[in-house]
């Protein structure tokens, strides 16, 4: 595994009081982790896109910028490794930040403006189609609404987001368009209380359409789940370490296995 971090102090795993390790990938291929300001990248050179990004959030001193930033590649890793400004032209797919711009944004003005405008990097992208529906605007706002939900401490947390790399992801314009993403949200929900932690996959299967890489509009559009953080950890293979032990909806759902609960509001999520 290469590191490079000169761009910023990246992850910090520490940041919740309790010990929160970047989750690390479960195979034996090469990857870069990069870091940037609040936030880093694990960058699968082959796939050409991320398998796993870590960003902490403090709710509390976030700022609510003007969205300023133009997508560059990274210039501590070949382009040849990153999906770049190519794989979006012409077409309906949108550069979907994987690390969302507003995530790293908190301090001061200065230090949120940097951190914002860090996000705009091809290493923190991957296609999603460009319709939005309710489904793609709920996953957006899932982070809001864990943030929400720990308001009862300091509003703290650490958000990990990747695609899923499958094999047969379909092919299209030198790279595979990944069908799904995943996310797992963590937090502290009281004062010297155990870890809590919530994980998400959106499906966009149903939205993509390789021969013209166009955004078809099912009634399905993009499915937005909540699953045990276990199912990710093998669909997505990575480490998820402690945060499987910390999964809210395993533990709520301790009479039966948890099953991947479909989510069309806010409301539906379970945070405890």
């Amino acid at each position: 595994m290469a590191e490079q971090s000169d761009h910023g102090d990246g992850y910090d795993a520490e940041f919740l009081g309790i010990p929160v390790p970047l989750p690390t990938t479960l195979g034996d291929e090469e990857v870069r982790v990069l870091t940037y300001p609040r936030f880093s990248v694990t960058l699968e050179p082959v796939r050409r896109f991320a398998v796993v990004t870590g960003v902490n959030i403090d709710g509390s001193t976030l700022h609510d910028l003007e969205r300023r930033g133009r997508w560059e590649l990274d210039d501590r890793v070949p382009a040849s490794e990153q999906a770049g400004p190519a794989v979006y032209v012409d077409n309906d797919l949108d550069r979907g930040h994987l690390v969302r711009r507003r995530d790293p944004g908190w301090g001061t003005v200065a230090q949120a403006s940097a951190a914002t405008a860090a996000t705009f990097v091809y290493t923190n992208a991957a296609p999603q189609a460009a319709d939005f529906n309710q489904s793609k605007e709920l996953w957006l706002g899932l982070e809001d609404h864990v943030l929400e939900y720990a308001d009862v401490t300091d509003q703290r947390l650490s958000v990990f987001t990747a695609p899923v790399l499958a094999p047969d992801d379909p092919p299209y314009r030198r790279i595979q368009i990944p069908r799904r993403f995943w996310k797992v949200a963590a937090w502290v929900p009281a004062a010297d209380g155990p870890l809590a932690a919530a994980g998400f996959v959106l499906d966009q299967s149903d939205l993509i359409d390789t021969s013209r890489a166009r955004a078809i509009a099912p009634l399905t559009g993009f499915r937005t789940f909540q699953v045990p953080i276990a199912d990710i950890e093998r669909l997505a293979g990575v480490d998820l370490g402690l945060l499987v032990d910390a999964d809210v909806l395993t533990t709520h759902e301790t009479a039966r296995p948890a099953a991947w609960k479909p989510l069309d509001a806010p409301s539906q999520i379970v945070l405890g």
